[in-house]
């Protein structure tokens, strides 16, 4: 594809927007992988113009694949998915992940966490945004939360999640969180549960 651009961590200075721009994430868990511990996996999107168009996760340990194109819904392994049905916070369980890269904030996020965990069934935080992402998409779990992420480690996780009947936004409830890093998932209902949850600790743009 040479007229195509490409956006990954190893080259982060292809910031066009115009045509196709493939985002990849060739690891995205590199310290579980380092540790041998078992959630790691591939994601790669396509954006089109701006958009993103599609999403491929792979999970190499259970040989999961997620997909996922504009108009045509998500799948699993060539399987329809679809994100949970759960309104109640009580019975749902979240996933996250804490801001290594932004230390600084660490105070406000573990009282959103707090807030979050004395809501819900439990939460988890697995150490690879990619599948979190694709964990939301096929109703494993009911919602997501995350601050300061890169757009490959979200990209194809939030098409996945969209086109399995979800919303994806920044801590705004806008759809900026390619350009933020900090993004909410879930269903429609849990989307709007942690979103509020999120405004009450981060009132402005982080």
């Amino acid at each position: 594809f040479p007229d195509h651009h490409f956006l990954a961590e190893e080259i982060i200075h292809d910031n066009e927007t115009k045509g196709y721009r493939w985002i990849i994430d060739p690891l995205d868990g590199t310290t579980n992988y380092i540790h041998q511990y078992p959630t790691f996996s591939v994601s790669i999107a396509l954006q089109e113009e701006g958009k993103t168009i599609l999403g491929v996760i792979y999970d190499p340990v259970k040989e999961e694949l997620f997909t996922a194109i504009t108009s045509c819904g998500s799948y699993l392994n060539k399987k329809p998915i679809n994100v949970s049905k759960r309104t109640n916070l009580k019975e749902s369980l979240i996933i996250t992940g804490f801001p290594f890269r932004k230390k600084d904030i660490i105070d406000d996020y573990l009282k959103l966490f707090k807030n979050l965990f004395l809501k819900v069934s439990d939460i988890r935080r697995d150490g690879s945004a990619a599948l979190d992402l694709a964990y939301v998409a096929c109703g494993r779990c009911d919602g997501f939360f995350e601050l300061n992420l890169s757009p490959w480690d979200i990209a194809a996780g939030s098409i996945l999640i969209k086109e399995a009947g979800g919303v994806v936004t920044d801590f705004n409830g806008n759809n900026k969180f390619l350009l933020t890093g900090n993004i909410i998932a879930g269903n429609k209902n849990i989307h709007q549960k942690i979103l509020k949850e999120v405004k009450s600790i981060f009132k402005e743009d982080i």
